[in-house]
């Protein structure tokens, strides 16, 4: 659907540390960067993105690849969605056929409902700026909630009118089926028919990480104390509430830039700080903190500062979730709020200027907090004291970090005057017993996902001599390996040729399917002078060869493995293509001549039992010349050059 010089376009302007930093945090390693890997839970990093080679790679769960692939694991998208996003993202004009009606048809659900959420965001933001109803009670609340237009425009607020179905008509009239206006929640079928989930609301659109409407949040403008204040989208199949954190589009490249997140509870909530220019802020949309958000956040920061309003009930009943931001290793502060003060209201009262003023002198590690709200309830009483040393100690168990716990355990005996021994011999008491009674009948657990990655070998008996090969392919493909006279003149001879040569004199494909790919496709492009290997793989349209090539590229390569046994300890590779590659070529051949060899014996020992003298004798006459190759090489493999 895309054209080919369109597709090339995109791919040399996506720039990998760009795209993948636009969902991970990422800190510079030498000539790479480092972050927490996007596709698994994992605590040290792992995950490598390597611009110089245009890739990215997990040494944990084994993903990689290149900017493309990147942008269909991570937000499950084609080829052709994951092309059209990098596209947007750089500014490249994309032309596409239209699609037909059969192609329409095959669209995944998915596509079809993030297609109609698209446009019910579209919708609903008209009849918000362009109908009297709507400028008249969504945008007038709005402006009287002291929401500026410039914010309202930004998050993409808008308003449902009163009547009945009018969504569900025209979503109907401009063609949207009405399975997937149901799907997505935002129509409702019963025994009266279809009309509309949202009826007389101002919409807030929710947006996952790459910037899609997912899903939606209403708030009622009617009186009727019988209609919930607030109405959100169902979970759905593009939909989940617990892996969703609002405004993370619009603050995920504040948080990595600012290495902090602040979470507060509301729509307006993140609405306000924005509009006082402090963007690296999400809300939990009213529910308490989940394992997927949590994820969520540590891809981007390790840090996060939690907001709460005056009311000490409603923070002693969250704290219990907050163990579990303390379970996956982050660095928790929390900011209360005066008395009367939401984060909303505190933010339109003050300037930017004494509102970041306000955070950063008023917020305390989530330890120090938790111990002073609870040591202010318990007072004097030794009951509710021992209670309270049993609650902190749960949360101090917790974390994974020693020295991190060690510090809170020194902080916390101060404060309760405790000696850190008893809390010590608390803590391992706590530990020992969550080790020897796993969580698994937990209604809150979440087991971690394990994860096999694609393997790049183990296909065929010589996956390790073809992996090389196509390692050099990549990487040498282009340098001279030696000069050659050619018609009376001297012309220089590339690895890749070298290798292409090689291969077809002895009529040799390689026996991965996917290295012969690569080998076919390269025997095709090499004399192309515009032809870079690494790049035009890494860059392949078929996943599984552009994944494959970013394995080979990124993998720590062990040269033991092929040539320590040849007592040849090779110190810098590139410098000794000229002696190593005959050498792997040889060793190549040879493995596949061994292989051979033992084909043709074992079909020697299966003619016995049916004897045909001219099928043996041509068995025996075949064995013999692959007695001859391998004398050959034996001879070969003597070599120390090529002269």
């Amino acid at each position: 659907m895309i054209d080919q010089a369109t597709i090339q376009k995109i791919f040399d302007a996506a720039d990998i540390y760009e795209v993948v930093s636009d969902f991970v945090s990422l800190k510079k390693r030498g000539v790479n960067y480092l972050g927490l890997c996007p596709f698994h839970n994992e605590k040290t990093g792992s995950f490598t993105v390597s611009p110089a080679k245009g890739i990215y790679k997990c040494f944990g769960c084994g993903k990689g690849g290149n900017a493309v692939n990147f942008i269909m694991e991570h937000e499950q998208m084609s080829y052709v969605e994951a092309l059209k996003y990098l596209a947007e993202k750089y500014h490249i004009p994309v032309e596409e056929k239209e699609l037909t009606p059969e192609q329409r048809r095959e669209q995944t659900e998915r596509e079809s409902m993030l297609i109609v959420s698209a446009y019910a965001n579209e919708y609903f933001q008209y009849q918000l700026w362009n109908t009297d109803e709507g400028r008249s009670v969504g945008l007038g609340y709005l402006r009287q909630r002291g929401i500026s237009d410039e914010m309202i425009r930004k998050f993409g607020l808008g308003y449902n009118p009163e009547a009945w179905g009018a969504f569900t008509k025209a979503a109907q009239e401009k063609g949207y089926k009405q399975e997937f206006l149901v799907k997505t929640g935002l129509t409702i079928e019963n025994d009266r028919g279809l009309f509309d989930r949202f009826r007389a609301r101002v919409m807030f659109p929710v947006q996952d990480l790459a910037g899609k409407v997912i899903a939606f949040g209403g708030r009622t403008m009617t009186t009727d104390k019988k209609i919930s204040k607030y109405l959100n989208s169902p979970e759905s199949e593009i939909y989940h509430k617990s892996k969703t954190l609002y405004g993370i589009f619009f603050a995920k490249k504040s948080i990595v830039q600012q290495d902090r997140c602040i979470l507060v509870e509301g729509y307006t909530d993140v609405i306000s700080f924005h509009a006082k220019g402090i963007e690296n802020v999400v809300a939990s949309s009213g529910t308490s903190l989940t394992i997927e958000q949590i994820r969520l956040i540590r891809r981007l920061t390790p840090n996060v500062t939690i907001i709460y309003d005056g009311d000490a009930a409603g923070i002693k009943a969250s704290l219990r979730g907050i163990d579990l931001v303390l379970e996956e290793g982050l660095n928790v502060r929390v900011l209360l709020l005066p008395d009367g003060e939401d984060p909303d209201s505190f933010a339109r009262s003050h300037t930017p200027h004494d509102l970041a003023d306000f955070i950063a002198n008023n917020e305390t590690d989530f330890i120090n907090f938790k111990t002073k709200l609870l040591l202010g309830s318990a007072g004097d009483d030794p009951v509710e004291r021992a209670r309270l040393i049993t609650d902190i100690v749960r949360s101090i168990a917790k974390i994974p970090d020693n020295i991190v716990r060690s510090v809170y355990v020194r902080e916390t005996a101060h404060q309760l005057d405790v000696e850190e021994r008893v809390l010590y011999t608390e803590i391992a008491k706590v530990r020992l017993k969550n080790e020897e009674q796993p969580v698994k009948n937990s209604a809150s657990a979440v087991p971690e996902i394990q994860i096999t990655p694609t393997p790049v070998r183990g296909a065929t008996p010589c996956d390790l001599e073809e992996s090389v090969l196509v390692r050099y392919l990549l990487l040498f493909g282009n340098n001279e390996l030696y000069e050659e006279e050619h018609n009376g003149f001297m012309r220089s001879v590339s690895v890749g040729e070298f290798i292409v040569r090689e291969l077809a004199e002895d009529d040799l494909e390689l026996l991965n399917p996917l290295f012969r790919v690569i080998q076919t496709e390269y025997q095709q492009q090499y004399e192309s002078p515009s032809f870079i290997p690494a790049r035009y793989f890494i860059a392949h349209p078929d996943i599984k060869i552009s994944t494959v090539a970013a394995n080979i590229l990124s993998e720590p390569y062990e040269l033991s493995k092929i040539w320590y046994k040849m007592d040849n300890y090779v110190e810098t590779e590139q410098m000794k293509l000229a002696e190593l590659l005959p050498k792997i070529l040889d060793n190549y051949k040879m493995r596949r001549v061994e292989m051979l060899s033992r084909d043709i014996d074992n079909r020697i020992l299966e003619s016995q039992n049916n004897p045909d003298p001219q099928q043996i004798m041509e068995l025996l006459r075949r064995k013999n010349a692959i007695n001859t190759i391998r004398r050959k090489l034996n001879e070969k493999l003597g070599r120390t050059g090529i002269h």
